[in-house]
């Protein structure tokens, strides 16, 4: 090999060395409300999923549950992006066949009932573009009170007979929407 091209090659790499370090990627801060999944089976060695959602998880930081999600209005379901709910296979809200797919899942929150809601919008930031016209399917639910209080807002899934109840819990207020088969 020449000399130059030696040198040449040499002063390459130097180069691309310095030059990588000076556009080194600059990562975002956490979160303040990270983003969690529930899904049904809930163990990761059963690769069969019925249904599962992704959402944010808001903290109370001592404030109510009724300020951060207000009786009557629609609600995200979590924090930052609306809560995204797949269906593995077609399963009713209530009366309504859904058919397997993607789903924004929206509640709007009450004292004595929550009103979940599936709606054919996705990639939806928040709940402030919601349509009623896109909603697929809408079901009132009871609100019952937990014995512990939740810090973040949850989501968990549990197996009953004919389908899977997708539980909500924050603060002390909790709520169980019906999916059944």
């Amino acid at each position: 090999m020449k000399k130059s091209t030696f040198i040449s090659t040499i002063t390459f790499a130097f180069i691309m060395l310095l030059t990588t370090n000076v556009n080194a990627q600059k990562f975002a801060k956490v979160d303040k409300s990270p983003m969690d999944v529930a899904a049904f089976p809930s163990s990761y060695k059963n690769a069969d999923k019925q249904i599962k959602i992704v959402y944010s998880r808001p903290q109370l930081k001592g404030r109510d549950v009724v300020n951060l999600a207000p009786n009557g209005k629609v609600w995200r379901t979590g924090a930052n992006e609306a809560a995204e709910l797949t269906l593995y296979s077609d399963m009713n809200l209530g009366e309504v066949k859904v058919k397997a797919g993607t789903y924004t899942f929206y509640v709007i929150p009450g004292r004595k009932e929550w009103t979940a809601i599936i709606s054919k919008d996705l990639n939806v930031w928040g709940s402030y573009f919601y349509k009623e016209a896109n909603d697929i399917a809408r079901l009132a639910v009871p609100v019952t009170s937990g014995d512990d209080a939740l810090e973040y807002f949850s989501i968990a899934f549990e197996e009953v007979n004919n389908g899977v109840n997708m539980h909500l819990g924050w603060g002390t207020r909790r709520v169980s929407v019906p999916f059944t088969k």
